[in-house]
């Protein structure tokens, strides 16, 4: 199945929180979509590794992606090696993404930062013909690059290279990110006795939509997502930079 976008978060969790909202307005504009967490997540401070993959499903669901795969990296330990970058080209050329949305480039947690670099590391490599990869079929896979990987914001304010306008559909990325009942904080569930952690309070949730308010007033919209990009993006004209912001 070709994708026009993959969506790669280190966590499960990590794209509804840094990209969800412009997944939801992909897919309603006709893209097609996906997700892959790279690992299941397992030294969360909260949460067991079937809840957390239970809650990405859910939470996939409200999304309305075609795919949602865990490569079971170890999350805090995996690293931008040679057996990594083989787990993600595997992938990159199973579904031919146009599009790539990865982790921030640096953030408060280091899987972040060392996940960004091992996806557009991935993302580079795929697209050497020399690098051979095989399908579940075992047939040669055939190299392939996206045109662009772009990566989303997450816990630090990084001064964004572009937003998303996201305020149609800021109720669904907040839908997304409340499936994650053992993660984050929600009057709906009673108490669990888990141990409090940075993100489940209910504090940490305004942040996001605190964060989203404050990339919308970038660009005069009421709610945005920003993303960061190593690669210049190019225009045929400049019409193709208007907006009309009502």
């Amino acid at each position: 199945m070709k994708l026009d976008i993959l969506a790669i978060g280190a966590h499960p969790d990590d794209v509804e929180l840094g990209c969800s909202g412009t997944i939801l307005m992909e897919i309603k504009n006709g893209k097609k979509v996906g997700i892959v967490d790279l690992t299941q997540g397992e030294l969360g401070t909260r949460g067991t590794v079937d809840t957390r993959q239970k809650e990405a499903l859910m939470a996939a669901k409200v999304l309305g992606v075609l795919v949602r795969e865990n490569l079971k990296m170890d999350d805090g330990f995996f690293q931008n090696d040679r057996e990594q970058q083989f787990k993600l080209i595997h992938v990159i050329r199973k579904y031919q993404p146009e599009i790539i949305l990865g982790n921030a480039l640096e953030d408060r947690h280091p899987d972040h930062g060392r996940a960004a670099k091992l996806i557009s590391d991935a993302a580079f490599l795929a697209g050497l013909h020399k690098i051979e990869t095989k399908d579940e079929t075992g047939k040669l896979q055939t190299a392939w690059r996206p045109k662009y990987v772009f990566h989303f914001i997450q816990d630090r304010y990084l001064v964004p290279s572009f937003v998303i306008d996201i305020t149609e559909v800021f109720e669904g990325k907040m839908e997304s990110i409340s499936c994650f009942n053992s993660q984050f904080y929600s009057s709906d569930v009673e108490e669990d006795n888990e141990p409090q952690s940075y993100i489940s309070t209910p504090e940490f949730l305004e942040s996001v939509v605190a964060r989203a308010r404050m990339m919308g007033k970038r660009i005069g919209v009421k709610y945005g997502e920003g993303f960061l990009t190593e690669k210049s993006i190019g225009f045929k004209n400049f019409d193709s930079l208007i907006k009309v912001v009502t």
